[in-house]
Protein backbone atom coordinates (compact mmCIF):
# COMPACT_ATOMS: atom_id res chain seq x y z
CA UNK A 1 0.00 0.00 0.00
CA UNK A 2 1.57 3.29 -0.59
CA UNK A 3 1.96 5.66 1.89
CA UNK A 4 -0.21 8.72 0.77
CA UNK A 5 0.01 10.23 4.46
CA UNK A 6 3.75 9.96 4.91
CA UNK A 7 4.09 11.52 1.23
CA UNK A 8 1.84 14.05 2.12
CA UNK A 9 3.73 14.80 5.24
CA UNK A 10 7.37 14.65 4.24
CA UNK A 11 6.96 15.86 0.64
CA UNK A 12 6.22 19.54 1.29
CA UNK A 13 9.53 19.44 3.47
CA UNK A 14 11.96 18.11 0.91
CA UNK A 15 10.44 20.43 -1.37
CA UNK A 16 11.33 23.47 0.95
CA UNK A 17 14.58 22.41 1.24
CA UNK A 18 15.09 22.37 -2.31
CA UNK A 19 13.39 25.23 -3.36
CA UNK A 20 16.05 26.83 -1.20
CA UNK A 21 18.69 26.02 -3.14
CA UNK A 22 17.59 28.11 -6.30
CA UNK A 23 19.39 31.26 -6.61
CA UNK A 24 17.14 34.05 -5.54
CA UNK A 25 17.80 35.95 -8.59
CA UNK A 26 15.76 33.86 -10.44
CA UNK A 27 11.88 34.46 -9.22
CA UNK A 28 10.14 33.24 -11.41
CA UNK A 29 11.85 29.98 -11.47
CA UNK A 30 10.79 29.86 -7.86
CA UNK A 31 7.13 30.74 -8.98
CA UNK A 32 6.99 27.75 -11.25
CA UNK A 33 8.26 25.42 -8.99
CA UNK A 34 6.45 26.26 -6.16
CA UNK A 35 3.15 25.87 -7.96
CA UNK A 36 4.10 22.44 -9.18
CA UNK A 37 4.69 21.83 -5.73
CA UNK A 38 1.39 22.74 -4.17
CA UNK A 39 -0.16 20.80 -7.32
CA UNK A 40 1.58 18.09 -6.98
CA UNK A 41 0.83 17.43 -3.26
CA UNK A 42 -2.79 18.57 -3.77
CA UNK A 43 -3.20 15.27 -6.78
CA UNK A 44 -1.47 13.30 -4.16
CA UNK A 45 -4.38 14.11 -1.49
CA UNK A 46 -7.28 13.32 -3.81
CA UNK A 47 -7.01 9.63 -3.28
CA UNK A 48 -8.06 9.99 0.05
CA UNK A 49 -10.97 11.84 -0.74
CA UNK A 50 -12.10 9.29 -3.94
CA UNK A 51 -10.84 5.95 -2.20
CA UNK A 52 -11.91 6.19 1.25
CA UNK A 53 -14.61 4.10 2.28
CA UNK A 54 -17.47 6.70 3.69
CA UNK A 55 -19.66 3.43 4.51
CA UNK A 56 -16.47 2.63 7.69
CA UNK A 57 -15.99 4.26 10.74
CA UNK A 58 -12.82 2.66 11.04
CA UNK A 59 -9.29 4.84 10.34
CA UNK A 60 -8.09 4.73 7.20
CA UNK A 61 -5.24 4.60 4.80
CA UNK A 62 -2.86 3.82 8.48
CA UNK A 63 0.46 3.97 9.10
CA UNK A 64 2.28 2.72 12.16
CA UNK A 65 5.97 2.21 12.79
CA UNK A 66 7.70 2.21 16.07
CA UNK A 67 9.53 4.84 17.13
CA UNK A 68 10.79 5.08 20.36
CA UNK A 69 8.99 1.77 21.67
CA UNK A 70 10.42 1.86 25.10
CA UNK A 71 8.79 5.15 25.76
CA UNK A 72 5.51 3.73 23.68
CA UNK A 73 5.95 6.62 21.16
CA UNK A 74 5.15 5.56 17.46
CA UNK A 75 4.86 7.39 13.88
CA UNK A 76 1.08 6.29 13.50
CA UNK A 77 -1.03 8.42 11.35
CA UNK A 78 -4.52 7.25 9.24
CA UNK A 79 -7.94 9.50 8.54
CA UNK A 80 -11.20 9.29 9.11
CA UNK A 81 -13.92 11.07 7.40
CA UNK A 82 -13.33 14.12 9.13
CA UNK A 83 -9.81 14.45 8.59
CA UNK A 84 -9.63 13.16 5.24
CA UNK A 85 -12.01 16.15 4.18
CA UNK A 86 -9.62 18.56 6.33
CA UNK A 87 -6.60 17.83 4.90
CA UNK A 88 -8.03 17.62 0.95
CA UNK A 89 -9.18 21.24 1.94
CA UNK A 90 -5.18 22.31 2.99
CA UNK A 91 -3.84 20.85 0.17
CA UNK A 92 -6.66 22.77 -2.17
CA UNK A 93 -6.18 26.10 -0.41
CA UNK A 94 -2.20 26.13 -0.32
CA UNK A 95 -2.34 25.63 -3.62
CA UNK A 96 -4.80 28.52 -4.46
CA UNK A 97 -2.34 30.92 -1.83
CA UNK A 98 0.94 30.36 -4.49
CA UNK A 99 -0.25 32.02 -7.25
CA UNK A 100 -1.95 34.62 -4.91
CA UNK A 101 1.33 35.27 -3.08
CA UNK A 102 3.39 36.17 -6.38
CA UNK A 103 2.39 39.43 -6.05
CA UNK A 104 1.83 40.10 -2.61
CA UNK A 105 5.11 39.00 -1.34
CA UNK A 106 7.64 41.69 -1.76
CA UNK A 107 11.28 40.19 -1.04
CA UNK A 108 12.62 36.85 0.29
CA UNK A 109 10.03 34.99 -2.03
CA UNK A 110 12.11 31.87 -2.13
CA UNK A 111 11.97 31.64 1.53
CA UNK A 112 8.78 32.71 1.96
CA UNK A 113 7.56 29.52 -0.09
CA UNK A 114 9.93 27.41 1.61
CA UNK A 115 8.43 28.45 5.03
CA UNK A 116 4.97 28.18 3.48
CA UNK A 117 5.54 24.44 2.66
CA UNK A 118 7.01 23.85 5.59
CA UNK A 119 3.49 25.00 7.84
CA UNK A 120 1.78 23.16 4.32
CA UNK A 121 4.23 19.51 6.55
CA UNK A 122 2.58 20.50 9.72
CA UNK A 123 -0.99 21.23 9.46
CA UNK A 124 -1.32 17.82 7.45
CA UNK A 125 0.84 16.18 10.48
CA UNK A 126 -1.66 17.61 12.87
CA UNK A 127 -4.66 16.02 10.78
CA UNK A 128 -3.22 12.95 10.49
CA UNK A 129 -1.54 11.87 13.53
CA UNK A 130 -3.15 9.31 15.60
CA UNK A 131 0.06 9.32 18.50
CA UNK A 132 -0.48 12.02 21.02
CA UNK A 133 3.27 12.95 21.17
CA UNK A 134 3.51 12.56 17.19
CA UNK A 135 0.61 15.35 17.00
CA UNK A 136 1.89 17.32 19.67
CA UNK A 137 5.31 17.36 17.80
CA UNK A 138 3.15 18.73 14.42
CA UNK A 139 1.00 20.77 16.54
CA UNK A 140 4.11 22.73 17.79
CA UNK A 141 6.24 22.55 14.55
CA UNK A 142 3.39 24.37 12.62
CA UNK A 143 3.60 27.54 14.78
CA UNK A 144 7.44 28.51 13.96
CA UNK A 145 6.54 28.52 9.96
CA UNK A 146 3.36 30.86 10.95
CA UNK A 147 5.63 32.69 12.95
CA UNK A 148 8.05 34.06 10.63
CA UNK A 149 5.26 34.43 8.05
CA UNK A 150 3.50 36.96 9.85
CA UNK A 151 6.35 38.54 11.61
CA UNK A 152 8.85 38.47 8.50
CA UNK A 153 6.17 39.20 5.91
CA UNK A 154 3.54 40.94 7.45
CA UNK A 155 2.53 44.67 8.08
CA UNK A 156 4.14 47.37 10.00
CA UNK A 157 3.03 45.84 13.20
CA UNK A 158 4.26 42.53 12.10
CA UNK A 159 6.58 41.86 15.27
CA UNK A 160 3.87 42.43 17.65
CA UNK A 161 1.04 40.26 15.77
CA UNK A 162 3.80 37.59 15.14
CA UNK A 163 4.70 37.64 18.85
CA UNK A 164 1.11 37.57 20.45
CA UNK A 165 0.21 34.75 18.47
CA UNK A 166 2.56 32.94 19.54
CA UNK A 167 2.44 33.25 23.19
CA UNK A 168 -1.41 32.37 23.08
CA UNK A 169 -0.84 29.61 21.05
CA UNK A 170 2.30 28.59 23.41
CA UNK A 171 0.53 28.99 26.34
CA UNK A 172 -2.84 26.61 25.50
CA UNK A 173 0.00 24.09 24.04
CA UNK A 174 1.66 24.05 27.65
CA UNK A 175 -1.45 23.12 29.28
CA UNK A 176 -2.47 20.34 26.68
CA UNK A 177 1.18 18.96 27.37
CA UNK A 178 -0.12 18.28 30.92
CA UNK A 179 -2.78 17.02 30.18
CA UNK A 180 -1.00 14.24 27.72
CA UNK A 181 1.23 13.41 30.70
CA UNK A 182 -0.79 12.70 32.62
CA UNK A 183 -3.29 10.82 30.81
CA UNK A 184 0.05 8.80 29.66
CA UNK A 185 0.38 7.84 33.18
CA UNK A 186 -2.71 7.28 34.62
CA UNK A 187 -2.90 4.67 31.36
CA UNK A 188 0.36 3.02 32.71
CA UNK A 189 -0.78 2.96 36.27
CA UNK A 190 -4.08 1.28 35.55
CA UNK A 191 -2.43 -1.02 32.42
CA UNK A 192 0.66 -1.26 32.86
CA UNK A 193 2.15 -0.54 29.38
CA UNK A 194 2.99 3.35 28.07
CA UNK A 195 1.34 4.44 25.21
CA UNK A 196 0.28 7.70 23.37
CA UNK A 197 -1.73 5.71 20.52
CA UNK A 198 -4.93 7.69 20.55
CA UNK A 199 -6.88 4.42 19.55
CA UNK A 200 -5.71 2.92 22.23
CA UNK A 201 -6.95 5.75 25.08
CA UNK A 202 -9.92 5.95 23.43
CA UNK A 203 -10.84 2.78 25.08
CA UNK A 204 -9.65 3.79 28.48
CA UNK A 205 -11.39 4.73 31.00
CA UNK A 206 -9.65 7.49 32.87
CA UNK A 207 -10.61 8.07 36.23
CA UNK A 208 -13.87 10.11 36.82
CA UNK A 209 -12.42 12.69 39.73
CA UNK A 210 -9.79 13.45 37.01
CA UNK A 211 -11.50 14.27 33.51
CA UNK A 212 -12.92 17.00 34.83
CA UNK A 213 -9.13 18.88 34.65
CA UNK A 214 -7.84 17.10 31.73
CA UNK A 215 -10.82 18.26 30.03
CA UNK A 216 -10.49 21.92 30.18
CA UNK A 217 -6.04 21.51 29.74
CA UNK A 218 -7.07 20.03 25.98
CA UNK A 219 -10.33 22.07 25.79
CA UNK A 220 -8.21 25.55 26.58
CA UNK A 221 -5.57 25.06 24.22
CA UNK A 222 -8.11 24.25 21.73
CA UNK A 223 -10.27 27.28 22.14
CA UNK A 224 -7.44 29.50 21.70
CA UNK A 225 -6.56 28.20 18.43
CA UNK A 226 -10.34 28.58 17.51
CA UNK A 227 -10.12 30.75 18.59
CA UNK A 228 -13.09 31.24 21.02
CA UNK A 229 -14.62 34.12 23.06
CA UNK A 230 -12.66 35.49 25.77
CA UNK A 231 -9.27 33.69 24.62
CA UNK A 232 -9.96 35.83 20.91
CA UNK A 233 -7.89 38.76 20.61
CA UNK A 234 -4.75 37.04 19.31
CA UNK A 235 -6.67 36.79 15.96
CA UNK A 236 -7.11 40.54 14.76
CA UNK A 237 -3.71 41.37 14.99
CA UNK A 238 -2.62 38.41 13.58
CA UNK A 239 -4.76 38.97 10.68
CA UNK A 240 -4.04 42.57 9.88
CA UNK A 241 -0.76 42.30 9.96
CA UNK A 242 -0.35 39.13 8.09
CA UNK A 243 0.37 39.08 4.27
CA UNK A 244 -2.68 37.81 2.36
CA UNK A 245 -1.50 34.15 2.28
CA UNK A 246 -1.11 33.98 5.92
CA UNK A 247 -4.51 35.20 6.53
CA UNK A 248 -5.84 33.11 3.40
CA UNK A 249 -3.51 29.92 5.52
CA UNK A 250 -4.57 31.27 8.85
CA UNK A 251 -8.37 31.28 8.54
CA UNK A 252 -8.82 28.30 6.18
CA UNK A 253 -6.81 26.02 7.91
CA UNK A 254 -5.71 26.85 11.38
CA UNK A 255 -8.18 28.07 12.92
CA UNK A 256 -10.26 24.96 11.86
CA UNK A 257 -6.91 22.42 14.05
CA UNK A 258 -8.70 24.10 17.45
CA UNK A 259 -12.07 22.87 16.37
CA UNK A 260 -11.01 19.66 14.89
CA UNK A 261 -8.54 18.88 18.10
CA UNK A 262 -12.02 19.42 20.51
CA UNK A 263 -13.80 16.84 18.34
CA UNK A 264 -10.77 14.34 17.84
CA UNK A 265 -9.24 14.54 21.23
CA UNK A 266 -11.11 16.68 23.71
CA UNK A 267 -14.31 15.15 23.72
CA UNK A 268 -13.82 11.58 23.07
CA UNK A 269 -11.00 11.20 25.37
CA UNK A 270 -12.97 12.72 28.10
CA UNK A 271 -16.40 12.39 27.88
CA UNK A 272 -17.29 12.95 31.27
CA UNK A 273 -15.25 16.25 31.26
CA UNK A 274 -16.94 17.23 28.39
CA UNK A 275 -20.54 16.65 29.21
CA UNK A 276 -19.89 18.49 32.34
CA UNK A 277 -18.90 21.96 30.67
CA UNK A 278 -21.08 20.97 28.26
CA UNK A 279 -23.24 24.08 29.05
CA UNK A 280 -20.33 26.69 29.77
CA UNK A 281 -19.19 26.10 26.02
CA UNK A 282 -22.61 26.34 24.24
CA UNK A 283 -22.53 29.68 26.42
CA UNK A 284 -19.13 30.78 25.27
CA UNK A 285 -19.93 29.69 21.55
CA UNK A 286 -23.24 31.88 22.01
CA UNK A 287 -21.44 34.71 22.85
CA UNK A 288 -18.94 34.41 20.29
CA UNK A 289 -21.25 34.53 17.73
CA UNK A 290 -23.20 37.62 19.05
CA UNK A 291 -19.83 39.44 19.79
CA UNK A 292 -17.87 38.84 17.10
CA UNK A 293 -20.74 40.04 14.99
CA UNK A 294 -21.33 43.01 16.92
CA UNK A 295 -17.50 43.98 17.07
CA UNK A 296 -17.25 43.11 13.20
CA UNK A 297 -20.47 45.58 12.58
CA UNK A 298 -18.12 48.65 13.68
CA UNK A 299 -14.64 48.09 12.09
CA UNK A 300 -13.14 50.64 9.52
CA UNK A 301 -10.49 48.32 8.66
CA UNK A 302 -12.58 45.25 5.48
CA UNK A 303 -9.76 42.71 6.92
CA UNK A 304 -10.23 43.32 10.59
CA UNK A 305 -13.90 43.01 10.05
CA UNK A 306 -13.50 39.46 8.44
CA UNK A 307 -11.42 38.32 10.87
CA UNK A 308 -13.63 39.50 13.97
CA UNK A 309 -16.31 37.60 11.65
CA UNK A 310 -14.43 34.76 11.89
CA UNK A 311 -14.76 34.61 15.77
CA UNK A 312 -18.60 34.60 14.91
CA UNK A 313 -18.70 32.05 12.66
CA UNK A 314 -16.01 29.26 14.26
CA UNK A 315 -18.46 30.02 17.29
CA UNK A 316 -21.56 28.43 14.87
CA UNK A 317 -18.94 25.37 14.56
CA UNK A 318 -18.12 24.82 18.32
CA UNK A 319 -21.55 25.13 19.30
CA UNK A 320 -22.80 22.50 16.59
CA UNK A 321 -19.93 19.98 17.75
CA UNK A 322 -20.77 20.62 21.08
CA UNK A 323 -24.48 19.43 20.26
CA UNK A 324 -23.36 16.12 19.67
CA UNK A 325 -26.27 15.27 17.52
CA UNK A 326 -25.65 13.88 14.36
CA UNK A 327 -26.96 17.17 12.44
CA UNK A 328 -25.14 19.48 14.58
CA UNK A 329 -21.95 17.61 14.41
CA UNK A 330 -22.23 16.92 10.63
CA UNK A 331 -23.29 20.62 10.65
CA UNK A 332 -20.14 21.89 12.45
CA UNK A 333 -17.60 20.14 10.62
CA UNK A 334 -18.78 21.18 6.95
CA UNK A 335 -18.93 24.75 8.08
CA UNK A 336 -15.18 24.35 8.73
CA UNK A 337 -14.56 23.30 5.27
CA UNK A 338 -17.07 26.31 4.34
CA UNK A 339 -15.22 28.95 6.64
CA UNK A 340 -12.29 28.10 4.92
CA UNK A 341 -13.50 28.35 1.25
CA UNK A 342 -15.78 31.86 2.22
CA UNK A 343 -13.06 33.37 4.63
CA UNK A 344 -9.88 32.43 2.39
CA UNK A 345 -11.69 33.84 -0.94
CA UNK A 346 -12.66 37.05 0.85
CA UNK A 347 -9.20 37.25 2.69
CA UNK A 348 -7.33 36.68 -1.15
CA UNK A 349 -10.14 39.28 -2.36
CA UNK A 350 -9.35 41.75 0.18
CA UNK A 351 -5.87 41.09 -0.41
CA UNK A 352 -6.14 42.14 -4.40
CA UNK A 353 -7.63 45.52 -3.59
CA UNK A 354 -5.12 46.30 -1.09
CA UNK A 355 -2.39 45.79 -3.83
CA UNK A 356 -4.10 48.03 -6.11
CA UNK A 357 -5.13 50.85 -3.33
CA UNK A 358 -2.51 49.72 -0.45
CA UNK A 359 -5.17 50.68 1.90
CA UNK A 360 -8.08 48.54 3.54
CA UNK A 361 -9.90 51.34 5.35
CA UNK A 362 -13.87 50.99 3.79
CA UNK A 363 -13.48 54.96 3.93
CA UNK A 364 -11.58 54.81 0.96
CA UNK A 365 -13.43 53.21 -1.46
CA UNK A 366 -17.08 53.65 -2.79
CA UNK A 367 -18.79 53.58 -5.95
CA UNK A 368 -16.14 51.05 -7.22
CA UNK A 369 -18.30 48.62 -8.98
CA UNK A 370 -18.25 50.75 -11.76
CA UNK A 371 -14.76 50.34 -12.04
CA UNK A 372 -14.09 46.68 -11.50
CA UNK A 373 -17.44 45.13 -12.30
CA UNK A 374 -15.93 41.25 -12.45
CA UNK A 375 -14.15 41.78 -9.23
CA UNK A 376 -17.49 43.01 -7.49
CA UNK A 377 -19.56 40.17 -8.64
CA UNK A 378 -16.96 37.73 -7.21
CA UNK A 379 -16.87 39.90 -4.07
CA UNK A 380 -20.51 39.62 -3.49
CA UNK A 381 -20.76 35.67 -4.25
CA UNK A 382 -18.71 35.16 -1.43
CA UNK A 383 -20.24 37.62 0.43
CA UNK A 384 -23.48 36.04 0.51
CA UNK A 385 -21.84 32.50 0.83
CA UNK A 386 -20.40 33.81 3.96
CA UNK A 387 -23.72 35.31 5.07
CA UNK A 388 -25.42 31.70 4.68
CA UNK A 389 -27.97 32.63 1.61
CA UNK A 390 -29.86 29.68 0.78
CA UNK A 391 -28.10 27.76 -2.83
CA UNK A 392 -24.79 28.94 -1.05
CA UNK A 393 -22.67 26.71 0.70
CA UNK A 394 -22.68 28.79 4.00
CA UNK A 395 -26.78 27.88 4.68
CA UNK A 396 -26.06 24.50 4.21
CA UNK A 397 -23.67 24.49 7.17
CA UNK A 398 -25.53 26.82 9.40
CA UNK A 399 -28.85 25.18 9.01
CA UNK A 400 -27.69 21.94 9.94
CA UNK A 401 -25.99 23.47 13.12
CA UNK A 402 -28.88 25.25 14.47
CA UNK A 403 -31.23 22.21 13.24
CA UNK A 404 -29.07 19.88 15.45
CA UNK A 405 -28.97 22.51 18.34
CA UNK A 406 -32.42 22.96 18.76
CA UNK A 407 -32.25 19.70 19.52
CA UNK A 408 -30.73 19.60 22.69
CA UNK A 409 -30.32 23.28 23.34
CA UNK A 410 -33.34 25.26 21.70
CA UNK A 411 -33.05 28.79 23.12
CA UNK A 412 -29.50 28.67 22.28
CA UNK A 413 -29.98 27.79 18.92
CA UNK A 414 -32.31 30.63 18.76
CA UNK A 415 -30.61 33.24 20.28
CA UNK A 416 -27.82 32.24 17.81
CA UNK A 417 -29.72 32.63 14.66
CA UNK A 418 -29.80 36.07 15.13
CA UNK A 419 -26.13 35.83 14.54
CA UNK A 420 -26.72 34.68 11.32
CA UNK A 421 -29.17 38.13 10.88
CA UNK A 422 -25.70 40.07 12.48
CA UNK A 423 -23.19 38.72 9.50
CA UNK A 424 -25.78 39.47 6.84
CA UNK A 425 -25.75 43.29 8.60
CA UNK A 426 -22.61 43.86 8.91
CA UNK A 427 -21.31 42.45 5.55
CA UNK A 428 -23.52 43.97 3.46
CA UNK A 429 -23.08 47.11 5.20
CA UNK A 430 -19.52 46.69 4.00
CA UNK A 431 -20.56 46.20 0.80
CA UNK A 432 -22.43 48.67 0.41
CA UNK A 433 -19.81 51.28 1.27
CA UNK A 434 -17.07 49.79 -0.44
CA UNK A 435 -18.79 49.11 -3.83
CA UNK A 436 -22.05 51.04 -3.85
CA UNK A 437 -22.41 54.69 -4.23
CA UNK A 438 -20.59 57.76 -5.38
CA UNK A 439 -16.80 57.14 -6.01
CA UNK A 440 -15.34 60.28 -4.00
CA UNK A 441 -11.66 59.08 -4.47
CA UNK A 442 -10.14 59.72 -7.98
CA UNK A 443 -7.50 57.04 -7.07
CA UNK A 444 -10.40 55.12 -7.14
CA UNK A 445 -11.68 55.44 -11.03
CA UNK A 446 -8.20 54.12 -12.15
CA UNK A 447 -8.54 50.72 -10.28
CA UNK A 448 -7.46 47.50 -12.76
CA UNK A 449 -10.35 44.27 -12.28
CA UNK A 450 -9.09 41.12 -11.77
CA UNK A 451 -6.74 40.12 -14.07
CA UNK A 452 -6.40 36.52 -15.65
CA UNK A 453 -4.02 35.14 -13.21
CA UNK A 454 -6.43 36.09 -10.24
CA UNK A 455 -9.49 34.52 -11.76
CA UNK A 456 -7.71 31.67 -12.22
CA UNK A 457 -7.27 31.20 -8.66
CA UNK A 458 -10.30 32.61 -7.08
CA UNK A 459 -13.04 30.05 -9.72
CA UNK A 460 -12.28 27.08 -8.12
CA UNK A 461 -13.62 28.17 -4.96
CA UNK A 462 -16.68 29.54 -6.43
CA UNK A 463 -17.18 25.90 -8.09
CA UNK A 464 -17.14 24.72 -4.34
CA UNK A 465 -19.36 27.39 -3.06
CA UNK A 466 -22.20 26.98 -5.32
CA UNK A 467 -21.43 22.96 -5.49
CA UNK A 468 -21.86 22.97 -1.26
CA UNK A 469 -24.79 24.83 -1.46
CA UNK A 470 -27.05 23.30 -4.11
CA UNK A 471 -24.99 19.34 -3.17
CA UNK A 472 -23.58 18.93 0.06
CA UNK A 473 -24.28 15.24 0.17
CA UNK A 474 -20.43 14.00 -1.19
CA UNK A 475 -18.90 16.03 1.64
CA UNK A 476 -21.36 15.06 3.89
CA UNK A 477 -21.33 11.23 2.95
CA UNK A 478 -17.46 11.25 3.84
CA UNK A 479 -17.89 12.32 7.36
CA UNK A 480 -21.60 10.98 7.91
CA UNK A 481 -20.54 7.62 9.60
CA UNK A 482 -17.00 9.18 11.39
CA UNK A 483 -19.49 11.44 13.05
CA UNK A 484 -21.84 8.82 14.37
CA UNK A 485 -19.11 6.63 15.77
CA UNK A 486 -17.92 9.74 17.48
CA UNK A 487 -21.24 10.37 18.97
CA UNK A 488 -21.83 7.01 20.23
CA UNK A 489 -18.57 6.35 21.83
CA UNK A 490 -18.81 9.80 23.70
CA UNK A 491 -22.85 9.28 24.70
CA UNK A 492 -22.55 6.00 25.40
CA UNK A 493 -20.05 6.64 28.49
CA UNK A 494 -20.63 10.09 29.53
CA UNK A 495 -23.88 10.75 28.36
CA UNK A 496 -25.52 13.38 26.39
CA UNK A 497 -27.40 16.79 26.43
Amino acid sequence: MIPILSILIFFPLAAAVGLLLIPTSRSSVIRAVSLIIAGIEFLISLPLFFLYDETSAQMQFLERHLWVPGWGIEYHVGVDGISVLLIVMTTFLTLLSVPASWSSVEGHLREFMATLFFLLAGMIGVFASLDLFLFYVFWEVMLAPMYLIIGVWGGKNRIYAAVKFFIYTMAGSVLMLVGIMVLYFEHHAATGTYTFNLLELYKFHLRSDLQPWLFLSFFLAFAVKVPMFPVHTWLPDAHVEAPTVGSVILAGVLLKMGTYGIIRFAFPLFPVGMTMFAYPIFILSLIGIIYGALVAMVQTDIKKLVAYSSVSHLGFCVMGITAMTQKGVEGGVLQMINHGLSTGALFLLIGMLYERRHTRLISEYGGIAKVVPIYTVVFMIVTFSSIGFPGLNGFVGEFLILLGTFEVQPWIAAIAATGVILSAVYMLWMVQRVFFGVIHKEENRQLKDMNLREILYIAPIIVFIFWIGVYPEPFLAKMRVSVHGIIENICGIGGCQ
